[in-house]
């Protein structure tokens, strides 16, 4: 079970961070701490109509997101709490995530003391987890990542039903992996998306956001992990987010 919760988080945590598309140069204990915008510096996004297609809903959302600065992130780290439940449970377990993306570098740490502790580590070329069985996927391959890469080549964008009141597009990359996204048809903003991994079902839901730097971060998010066993629920909270920093050169070094 403790396997299962763990495949979660990392899914989850790798899905939900920022998309960072350079080479990083930043160590997070050494960066100042960013909150909230008092004033949004992101450009109103394209106005969404009922005749607005899929490519001008994505084009949409990742303006939502930040547009040129979201595509440009070098660096992301982002740290706060999780309360997992497993299937037909209302008792969570709590814990704290640490994960750092650059580029195609990842780690992450959880830690729920004393249940467990889990760290994941992809240094670019070879991965490493301190769980044996415990995997996910590359960090760019679903959910807000692949946003920026909607209108590059090996990439389709195509229309999928609403859902209530949020309009939806999905996006799939040449591998087949793919990423439904449902957005505010107001703000323009990522609200849920949900992609298939494993023959299982991960469906993310945003419920806050904050504005750092010119990008917007999901702050609070939950997340269902659909399997034949029934379903696990993740409910996640960033206590704080920082972009762009220099990181240190053991970051992503596997030990």
């Amino acid at each position: 079970m403790t396997r299962v919760l763990l495949t979660v988080i990392a899914i989850t945590l790798a899905s939900a961070s920022a998309s960072a598309q350079g080479p990083a140069a930043a160590s997070p204990a050494a960066a100042n701490n960013a909150g909230a915008a008092s004033t949004s510096s992101i450009p109103p996004p394209p106005p969404i109509t009922a005749n607005s297609t899929p490519l001008e809903l994505a084009r949409a959302a990742l303006a939502a997101q930040g547009g040129e600065k979201f595509k440009n992130l070098k660096n992301v780290w982002i740290y706060g709490t999780a309360d997992l439940y497993a299937p037909n449970s209302t008792q969570s377990i709590p814990g704290k995530f640490s994960i750092v993306t650059a580029g195609a570098k990842l780690r992450m740490d959880i830690d729920a003391s004393p249940a467990f502790k889990f760290k994941q580590i992809f240094d670019g070329q070879q991965s490493y987890s301190s769980m044996p069985g415990v995997a996910m996927p590359p960090a760019d391959k679903f959910g807000l990542p692949v946003l920026v890469k909607y209108d590059q080549p090996g990439y389709t964008v195509s229309a999928i039903p609403n859902e209530k009141k949020l309009r939806g597009f999905r996006i799939v990359d040449a591998e087949g992996n793919q990423t439904d996204f449902y957005i505010d048809p107001t703000t323009a903003r990522v609200m849920k998306y949900v992609s298939p991994y494993n023959g299982a079902t991960v469906g993310t839901e945003n419920s806050k956001f904050k504005e750092i730097d010119g990008v917007l971060i999901p702050f609070n998010f939950s997340q269902r992990f659909e399997m034949a066993i029934g379903a696990f629920f993740a409910d996640f909270k960033v206590k704080e987010a920082k972009l762009n920093q220099p990181l240190g050169d053991d970051v992503f070094v596997i030990q």
